[in-house]
């Protein structure tokens, strides 16, 4: 039977257990979690939070993080501006980034979710507005939504990964985890 854990990765860790470039400076998983042959399936950036899926299963690992199994990850995006319909109906379309086009997003305006505080907080400035956004991917490029977001001139202040397939962070606290 294969381990599978759901971790909240806070702001600011590391998506592996440990950091070669400066071990003792920067936060890793092992950190947070102590369970022998387990790993990440896939990578959040380390400004990105939210959802992280653990296993010590190698075919689901590769369900998970290899784009070509098209798996639907999920995300909570705060962004910079106020954008019409219009103005995000390129990334529901596909747009071309430098390492080619993206596949079409499920996308939608979305009220600001309940979330966690996030430390350090995202910056505020009273000119310039900012909304959230629901995005949905079935391919996993580095740092993917980020780009996207600033090529329609949007560019991303927060990132949650909120969901990856059935498996959501909606029940975990940050720094925590649960095993399914």
């Amino acid at each position: 039977m294969s381990r599978v854990i759901l971790f909240n990765k806070p702001f600011g860790v590391l998506s592996q257990f440990t950091d070669a470039r400066s071990p003792s400076a920067r936060p890793t998983l092992s950190a947070f979690i102590d369970v022998p042959g387990v790993y990440p399936a896939g990578r959040l950036d380390r400004d990105s939070e939210g959802l992280l899926v653990l296993t010590d299963d190698g075919k689901l690992q590769a369900r998970i993080a290899d784009p070509k199994h098209k798996q639907a990850k999920t995300y909570l995006v705060q962004i910079e501006g106020a954008p019409s319909d219009r103005d995000l109906q390129p990334l529901r379309d596909g747009v071309t980034l430098k390492d080619g086009p993206t596949r079409p997003a499920l996308l939608r305006l979305i009220d600001p979710p309940a979330l966690w505080a996030r430390d350090p907080p995202v910056r505020f400035r009273k000119s310039v507005p900012d909304s959230w956004v629901e995005i949905t991917l079935h391919e996993g490029r580095n740092r993917q939504v980020r780009r996207m977001t600033a090529h329609i001139g949007f560019p991303t202040l927060r990132l949650v990964r909120w969901q990856i397939g059935a498996w959501s962070v909606a029940d975990i606290p940050p720094g925590t985890w649960a095993a399914v």
